[in-house]
């Protein structure tokens, strides 16, 4: 069957449940693509061909015995390199654990492994997720699969590119302030961030431990919510996981969109209107024409303190990362250096093993934590995070889910915004929000720009609405393909 690495997923798992595809010929077409394109685009860290290959055959006995382990079972997945597994070496893409094997399966890949994926390889991601290009990456920048002379997204940017350019039939990444979504958008595939504790984050290296959450890439909305209902749950190594049962999400996307009202931030709009691409308003401003069309009431709504999200999460997740990077010592865990004393060898190995962005947030949050300064600044992004959080619950009494741009441009050129940080953390002014919140968030790719880039539209939906924006995220791509 020809071009079966551009079906998506949920395509593929029906013509492999009808017996007319096999994973073994599924997982070999995607080693094909990856072996084709990988070189020029880099999405890849580390590849699993051999185990990919035992594991799609392990798929096949089972359909032939009639004992799939899931509706997933036999199709091939990407994880982001900072998903623990037994399979293969996990890196951070940093030169601090480019030899790490991890003696263990992360809770995720461990119940998407039951559910009978198969392993493809590891993706690569800004150096410990701290970006949004995937330049942090010790191992080279992810090219955008659609000009190469852009980015990717940042930190899951191998698994986005890897998804667009049709390396895999989906991919994990990690969301802790847009590094799902953002790429998503840039690479035109749909990126879901779960509300937190949704997924077991346990085997998965932190950044910022309130706010990390793990979610899927892949072509559709459908394509996540197969992914989902696999990775969701309760985690007894995770406390942060609810023990509700996890909704069979794939069953809902059908359901009207007639009863529901979808909230834009107008004021929080205008506050950045100068830094969004023309285009990317043009192309809000046709979603919400499409959410009109499908049912949907579009209501004007504020969120007050969205405007100061970026700041506040600038002091609360360094804050985080600089107690979480504190185990990169060369002793329990990293590339330990020789020194004539023990702190010298701590400086060698966090002097050779980080790259400049961790160590910059490793400072800042060291500053901000420091005596006489957690008041001033940890302590006060705190309350702003509170106040953005009831924002959204106010938010909730008028309107069923938010919708709003990713970013405010498409990709942007490799290199263009390396020497400014700042400009960087500005990428996530539209995503940094919901991060902050703890609730769920959707890029669905909803049109191109002119010069033929993707432009992704974000749907937010209330804590553990998952099924309600999936819905949404679907209906929209039913009718787009229509």
């Amino acid at each position: 069957m020809d071009n079966l690495h551009r079906k998506p997923l949920a395509q593929l798992a029906h013509l492999f449940r009808a017996g007319e595809v096999s994973s073994r010929e599924i997982t070999d077409a995607f080693i094909a693509q990856i072996e084709l394109q990988d070189k020029k685009i880099n999405a890849f860290v580390t590849t699993t061909f051999d185990e990919a290959r035992e594991m799609a055959d392990a798929a096949d006995a089972r359909r032939k015995n009639d004992t799939l382990a899931s509706s997933i079972d036999g199709m091939p997945i990407a994880l982001k390199d900072v998903i623990c597994t037994r399979e293969c070496k996990t890196t951070a893409s940093s030169n601090m654990l480019k030899h790490f094997q991890s003696p263990y399966d992360a809770t995720v890949w461990s119940k998407l492994k039951k559910a009978g994926a198969v392993l493809l390889g590891k993706t690569n991601t800004d150096e410990f997720t701290m970006g949004s290009s995937t330049q942090t990456s010790a191992f080279g920048t992810t090219k955008n699969p659609h000009d190469l002379k852009r980015v990717a997204g940042g930190s899951s940017g191998g698994s986005a590119a890897a998804v667009a350019a049709g390396m895999c039939a989906g991919a994990l990444g990690t969301d802790t302030n847009g590094s799902i979504r953002h790429p998503a958008h840039f690479c035109g595939v749909t990126g879901l961030k779960v509300s937190y504790g949704r997924v077991s984050r346990w085997g998965v290296m932190p950044m910022a431990s309130s706010l990390d959450t793990i979610g899927p890439l892949a072509q559709t909305a459908e394509d996540c919510a197969l992914l989902l209902e696999q990775m969701a749950g309760a985690d007894p190594k995770d406390s942060t996981t609810p023990p509700e049962n996890v909704p069979t999400y794939s069953e809902k996307l059908e359901q009207s969109l007639g009863n529901l009202k979808v909230g834009v931030p107008r004021k929080f709009l205008d506050t950045f209107a100068e830094k969004i691409d023309p285009e990317v308003s043009r192309i809000l401003e046709s979603a919400e024409a499409q959410l009109r069309s499908l049912g949907a009431k579009i209501v004007d709504i504020d969120l007050p303190h969205a405007q100061y999200a970026v700041p506040a999460y600038y002091i609360i997740a360094p804050g985080e990362i600089s107690a979480n990077m504190a185990r990169y010592d060369g002793l329990r865990f990293g590339e330990g250096k020789k020194g004539k004393d023990l702190q010298d060898m701590y400086h060698k190995t966090r002097h050779d093993g980080f790259g400049d962005e961790v160590k910059r947030r490793i400072l800042i949050g060291t500053y901000v934590l420091s005596a006489g300064y957690s008041d001033q600044f940890y302590r006060q992004a705190q309350k702003v995070r509170t106040l953005i959080r009831q924002d959204f619950d106010s938010a909730w009494e008028d309107v069923d889910a938010i919708l709003s741009p990713v970013s405010p441009t498409p990709a942007f050129k490799i290199g263009e915004n390396l020497e400014d940080p700042v400009k960087m953390y500005l990428e996530d002014f539209f995503l940094s929000p919901s991060s902050l919140a703890g609730i769920c968030g959707i890029s669905v790719p909803s049109g191109k720009s002119k010069t033929g880039l993707p432009i992704g539209m974000q749907i937010v939906g209330p804590a553990f609405e998952e099924a309600r924006i999936l819905r949404i995220a679907h209906q929209m791509q039913q009718q787009s393909s229509s």
